[in-house]
């Protein structure tokens, strides 16, 4: 798995797992550094140790559309209250400005 550190040069991380717990952590066929990559930047996102570009940027996304679909796989909704109210707000302009 590779990270990048603050310093801009990959970061190789090596991490040991005993084989009769591997499969709990990782589904059979899967791709271990991914998994604990996408585990790691998710948590990190979660606590707001990363913003959407770094994330996108660490999993190699094209773009911050392929990054949503991410996040929710992981539970994580960037949609706040004032979100909803400035969504009412402007549902309710356009629902008074239609005709009747």
């Amino acid at each position: 798995m590779k990270l990048v550190s603050r310093y801009n040069q990959p970061m190789q991380v090596t991490v040991e797992i005993p084989d009769p717990y591997a499969s709990y952590l990782v589904p059979e066929g899967g791709d271990a550094a991914r998994r604990f990559l996408e585990d790691a930047v998710a948590s990190a996102y979660r606590e707001r140790r990363l913003t959407m570009e770094q994330v996108r940027q660490l999993l190699g996304f094209a773009t911050r559309m392929e990054v949503d679909p991410f996040l929710q796989r992981y539970e994580i909704y960037d949609y706040t209250v004032e979100d909803l109210e400035k969504d009412m707000a402007a549902m309710d302009k356009f629902l008074g400005a239609r005709p009747a």
